[in-house]
């Protein structure tokens, strides 16, 4: 069954790094945004299996963190896993302080236990 992921807030190259990296491993489709605005819109209009945010979003390079609160705390957001993409422990250990789930980092793609922490969710 295919799942669906939002990425939210890459970059052009680590878009299709993420994309690359997600279809390899598991059966995804894959959708974009890259503001706060589009994103929570996405969010109230489509159910997504993860949505994998960038610690700055690239577009205006606000913080992921914070967009993971204004997600949580809006009403009319339909339910959804939130996973923040990183390579600082730091950032990972706030985003699941917020209530998401711990996220992989953009140097972590070879990993084999990138691919077994989305397991639970994209497998």
């Amino acid at each position: 069954m295919t799942k669906r992921v939002l990425s939210v807030g890459q970059c052009l190259p680590d878009a299709s790094a993420l994309s690359r990296f997600l279809n390899k491993h598991f059966e995804v489709q894959i959708e974009e945004a890259d503001v706060e605005q589009d994103t929570l819109q996405k969010l109230k209009d489509t159910a997504y299996d993860l949505v994998m945010i960038n610690r700055k979003l690239d577009a205006d390079y606000s913080d992921g963190i914070e967009l993971m609160q204004k997600i949580k705390n809006t009403p009319d957001v339909k339910p959804c896993t939130l996973m923040l993409v990183s390579n600082y422990v730091e950032y990972q250990e706030q985003a699941v302080g917020v209530g998401a789930a711990y996220g992989i980092g953009k140097n972590e793609y070879r990993d084999p236990e990138t691919v077994a922490r989305l397991q639970p969710y994209l497998g």
